[in-house]
């Protein structure tokens, strides 16, 4: 169920909004899912289109990372606003700069338990589950036919 009257995407305005992102980088990934912290940053952050959802004071609760190397990557919505439609809403912006870009195929690495929700917006899984970070997970693509 989206509630999108609670929250709102944008594009991230890069280095305005890094502590943000940073913020909910290391909660999401370093403290609740124990990624090792060297792990986490890196320099092409600042090179990369972000995307941020924001609650109505302004404060991130969500993020997703598209590369210069057409990934989707670091999507992260804090615990209290999942499931409230933040990270479909994440992945449509994401999307849409994608195809504003012209990228005809896009990939990720997705946590395994994540995969159905990447199926829904047409991505496809190919090989085997990898371990990346000491969590499991499967490479999906996205191939527009445009």
């Amino acid at each position: 169920m989206a509630e999108a009257d609670s929250f709102s995407v944008r594009a991230a305005e890069w280095p305005r909004d890094e502590p943000g992102i940073a913020q909910v980088r290391r909660r999401v990934f370093i403290e609740e899912q124990a990624v090792p912290e060297a792990m986490e940053w890196e320099a092409r952050d600042g090179a990369c289109d972000w995307f941020v959802a924001g609650d109505k004071s302004g404060a991130i609760v969500g993020i997703a990372r598209l590369t210069p190397d057409a990934r989707i990557g670091r999507m992260a919505v804090l615990p209290a606003w999942r499931r409230r439609g933040v990270g479909s809403a994440l992945l449509r912006a994401a999307l849409a700069r994608a195809r504003q870009k012209g990228l005809r195929q896009l990939s990720l690495h997705a946590q395994v338990h994540a995969v159905p929700f990447y199926v829904r917006f047409g991505f496809q899984a190919r090989g085997p589950v990898f371990d990346e970070a000491g969590i499991p997970h499967r490479e999906m693509f996205l191939e527009w036919m445009e």
